[in-house]
């Protein structure tokens, strides 16, 4: 007779609610119960080790003919009432003369049964040492546990619990948006589409923690998504309504939290507290020179902590890097403040990221002549800490510490521009430099205002560059030479480039290349050589523009960076493109597309795809540049740049014209033109022009002026996709302002004439310079004009101006 013969098959709980997600975890699980005599779910509080385990359990009772056989622990305090649990849920009756282990060996000996051991971590090391004696007595035996700390005993596999996915624009209805929503459905909450943006932002904000999801959702009977997930940095006040039968450890996210720390030993309590400074992934380096001090923590001592806080589960572990869960981090950034010693700590955090950063970029970006391999692992590194520097800079702003804020702030920005990332160094440098500046050294002040010229002008603020450039050449006169002042020098001469001061660029770059040479700057001198190429070409100088092309790739592969030869090859490709060989032109721009890919850099990547797409027309191959034109739309939108989406529109012009669709190169040269004129950029006029002449010839003044205009009041991807599908004739989705039938004399004279010049598609400052008036007033007539036709857009101005012949006005 088996020992449990005649007994229930198992005694597991029946499921409160539906059971949501985790899939792929319980499929594994129960494969490996049938091949492993022990599994441990490991995992912090909260993450749902139970309810995986009580699943798992569930789906493998026809497994375990013996029985699977739930032990819950978590009230056991005495690590001797341990066996006497597991005796007690089994039916073993104790003897006085024979301990409850004897009696569950006999129990259990010969038994195929799944034994459910949940909540151990108070009890773990009576439990490891049970646990090895059942499984040594025990052959056909099965163990399931729950802690958040492994037993760490021969043979055990220690399953790690990980939150639920999370929700991105490829998975937007991932385990954790599922949860809420079923938890929130469960309290009365039907969400409407409008929720789900904010569903998604509060999934991320818990971590995808299951505990912490379904308070979250229990709080929708008074609150909608959108207001906890703004109410959530509070979040322990916040999510407090738990299920009123669960254990008080669970009822609230605060004490659930709590319940892990208060089995944490003193020094793992003082390192987690500490660890919350860390913005992303820290490693072991990182630990020790921010956490470890002389008296309670000595560094020798940080590895061994840090494997404590892994093993229960407060710590996550990947390849040698740990990061928080931010709910821990926020809890153990609540215990640094109690104790009195945040200041301390994020001050330290704030020295050690600057140091390491400046490290890396000496190493990763400024050394000359470095090879590749061995700038690598700077560069990686440094990549890998811009959490940690974005943190660093807002306590380097709040503690008022603008010194080490600004020299963080110049490295890290310049680690960020290689990706093409350029705006946050913008805001960093935005808000440092409002700070008192007293005591901060003047080359530094100098040097940082040349670096946020450099994120002006890359995002195409070029008034704002124009102003902070100007400070930043006056203050670096008395500077000695760096790579931040050549920086600086060459953002002067590209600014006047772009903004058509030919002569003084040509004068800024020279001075650059002489400069450079003197200072072994080779950095600096890839950069100057291919805006002196870009000059030579705009002049019509090829020649020139090859030579200065083939000197920039030549000191780029002397360097040793690749974002250098991927900036010089593509200019080489511009110079092939401008001589007529295509097929190096095409070549090129692939080689230093491929480079860019590499070092994740999707703006220049983008730059060079719509160039091969613009090669790809002039030799024909539409079909590839219209596929290269939607990437490049993709990447663009993406990386939010004003100057790829032209660029893009530009070429889209092109392809339209070409194919035959007049009425879409129209468009989408208006939405061109209306960016460029945004970011304060010339526009070329003379293929404009031409392009709107054959379309008044061919489309009519009326429907030219519309596409037009329409092009530029319409959102420029909006535009971009129409055409794209075919749909940029206004015959699709574009939609076409009705015209109302009113006599022109209605408008004063001044109005006639804005209205004429709107048919040409002229913004309101391009107005003011014809009429020599302020913009203000040139928009307070539109105004009036629109208010007068009964009009809502520029574009029904120009087409009511057409049919009355006003365009000439």
């Amino acid at each position: 007779m088996n020992p449990v013969e005649g007994m229930t098959s198992h005694n597991l709980p029946v499921e409160p609610n539906r059971f949501v997600g985790r899939a792929r975890d319980l499929d594994e699980l129960c494969g490996l119960l049938r091949d492993q005599r022990l599994v441990t779910l490991c995992g912090v509080g909260g993450i749902g080790k139970t309810r995986l385990a009580l699943r798992v359990a569930a789906k493998v009772v026809p497994d375990f003919p013996d029985g699977v056989w739930l032990v819950e622990l978590a009230r056991i305090t005495g690590a001797d009432l341990v066996a006497h649990e597991i005796a007690n849920t089994l039916g073993v009756r104790e003897e006085r003369s024979r301990p409850s282990l004897d009696g569950l060996l006999v129990r259990l000996r010969g038994a195929r049964a799944l034994l459910l051991l949940d909540n151990c971590e108070q009890v773990v090391e009576r439990c490891a040492e049970l646990v090895s004696e059942l499984l040594a007595g025990c052959p056909d035996l099965r163990i399931l546990l729950t802690t958040r700390e492994a037993l760490r005993i021969p043979g055990e596999l220690v399953w790690r619990v990980p939150p639920l996915d999370l929700p991105d624009a490829r998975h937007p209805d991932a385990e954790a948006v599922l949860l809420f929503t079923d938890r929130a459905l469960a309290v009365g909450t039907r969400l409407s589409g409008g929720d789900f943006d904010d569903v998604a932002r509060l999934c991320v904000a818990l971590d995808g923690l299951p505990l912490a999801l379904e308070l979250a959702a229990a709080r929708t009977r008074m609150l909608s998504p959108a207001q906890i997930a703004d109410r959530i940095g509070d979040r322990f006040r916040l999510l407090t309504s738990g299920d009123r039968t669960a254990p008080a450890r669970q009822r609230t996210l605060l004490a659930t939290v709590e319940w892990s720390h208060d089995l944490l030993t003193p020094k793992e309590r003082v390192l987690l507290r500490r660890l919350s400074v860390f913005a992303g992934h820290f490693d072991l380096d990182l630990v020790e020179q921010v956490c470890a001090d002389d008296g309670d923590l000595p560094s020798h001592e940080i590895l061994d902590l840090l494997g404590g806080l892994v093993d229960k589960s407060l710590l996550l572990a990947d390849g040698g890097r740990y990061r928080l869960l931010e709910t821990i981090k926020q809890f153990a950034a609540e215990r640094l403040r109690d104790e009195d010693e945040r200041t301390w700590f994020r001050d330290r955090h704030l020295q050690v990221i600057c140091e390491v950063q400046e490290r890396c970029f000496e190493s990763g970006l400024a050394t000359p002549r470095a090879p590749w391999p061995e700038r690598l692992p700077y560069f990686v590194r440094g990549r890998a800490l811009i959490d940690d520097c974005r943190a660093a800079v807002d306590w380097a702003v709040e503690s008022d510490n603008a010194l080490l804020g600004l020299r963080l702030a110049y490295v890290a920005s310049a680690l960020l521009a290689v990706h093409g990332e350029i705006a946050e160094g913008v805001e960093w440098f935005e808000r440092l430099l409002r700070l008192d500046l007293t005591g901060v050294p003047p080359e530094v002040v100098a040097l940082s205002k040349g670096a946020l010229a450099y994120g002006l002008e890359a995002r195409d603020d070029l008034a704002g560059c124009e102003r902070v450039v100007t400070e930043a050449l006056k203050e670096q006169e008395k500077v000695p030479h760096s790579l931040g002042k050549g920086v600086t020098l060459n953002v002067a001469g590209v600014l006047l480039l772009r903004t058509g001061q030919f002569d003084r660029a040509e004068r800024h770059f020279e001075e650059v290349v002489a400069t450079t040479r003197e200072w072994d700057d080779t950095f600096n001198r890839v950069i100057a050589h291919s805006c002196l190429a870009v000059l030579a070409g705009v002049r019509g100088q090829l020649r020139l523009a090859q030579r200065h092309a083939g000197e920039a790739l030549a000191v780029a592969k002397e360097n040793g960076h690749p974002w250098h030869v991927a900036m010089a090859t593509s200019q080489l490709a511009a110079v092939a493109e401008w001589r007529g060989d295509t097929e190096a032109a095409v070549t090129h721009y692939r080689e230093a597309a491929a480079i860019f890919d590499e070092l994740d850099n999707r703006v220049e990547m983008e730059r060079c795809l719509v160039m091969v797409a613009k090669v790809a027309i002039g030799r024909g191959d539409h079909a590839t540049a219209e596929g290269l034109l939607a990437e490049c739309l993709e990447l663009a939108q993406k990386t939010g740049q004003r100057l790829g989406m032209a660029r893009v529109l530009r070429v889209l012009s092109r392809l339209a014209d070409v194919e035959g669709d007049l009425a879409g190169a129209v468009l989408s040269s208006g939405a061109a033109t209306a960016l460029a004129e945004e970011m304060g950029e010339p526009t070329v006029s003379g293929r404009i022009e031409e392009l709107l002449a054959r379309a008044r010839d061919k489309l009519g003044e009326g429907r030219t002026a519309l596409q037009w205009s329409r092009g530029r009041e319409l959102d420029p991807v909006e535009v971009a996709r129409l055409v794209l599908a075919g749909e940029g004739g206004g015959n699709g989705r574009l939609p076409v302002p009705a015209v109302a039938e009113v006599p022109h004399p209605v408008l004063t004279a001044r109005e006639q004439e804005i209205a004429g010049l709107l048919t040409r598609g002229l913004s309101n400052r391009a107005i003011a310079d014809e009429l020599v008036i302020s913009p203000a007033t040139v928009a307070r007539h539109i105004a009036n004009i629109m208010e007068k036709l009964g009009f809502t857009s520029r574009s029904q101005i120009a087409l009511w101006a057409v049919e009355h012949d006003l365009g000439s006005a």
